[in-house]
């Protein structure tokens, strides 16, 4: 069984920055791509990016230039470093690997 475990959400200004953490147990990521998603109250789960397993991240057209997705195998964990934090980035955060069970997300709120 994998699990997968996010921390690292909180309350930020805008224009602050968090970073992320997803923990995978019980199976190794090395080989496997890993993806980011949100979920705002009221709106459906969307993609925010995607790492394969060499390392090379895609990004939604949203949070292109201020995000940016990392992993480190060794640590069986995927990062999420979010710079230039705007009231529209809040949301519950979650990955994801399709293999995998849902996490239970960690919530991010942007707020003056």
């Amino acid at each position: 069984q994998v699990q997968l475990v996010e921390s690292g959400g909180g309350l930020v200004q805008p224009g602050g920055s968090l970073r992320l953490s997803c923990v995978a147990s019980g199976r190794s990521i090395i080989y496997y791509s890993m993806n980011w998603y949100r979920q705002a109250p009221g709106k459906e789960r969307e993609l925010v990016g995607s790492i394969t397993r060499g390392g090379t991240a895609t990004y939604a057209d949203s949070v292109k230039g201020r995000f940016t997705i990392s992993r480190d195998n060794a640590k069986n964990t995927v990062y999420l470093q979010m710079n230039s934090l705007k009231p529209e980035d809040t949301a519950v955060y979650y990955c994801n690997n399709p293999m995998w069970n849902w996490g239970q997300g960690t919530q991010v709120t942007v707020s003056s």
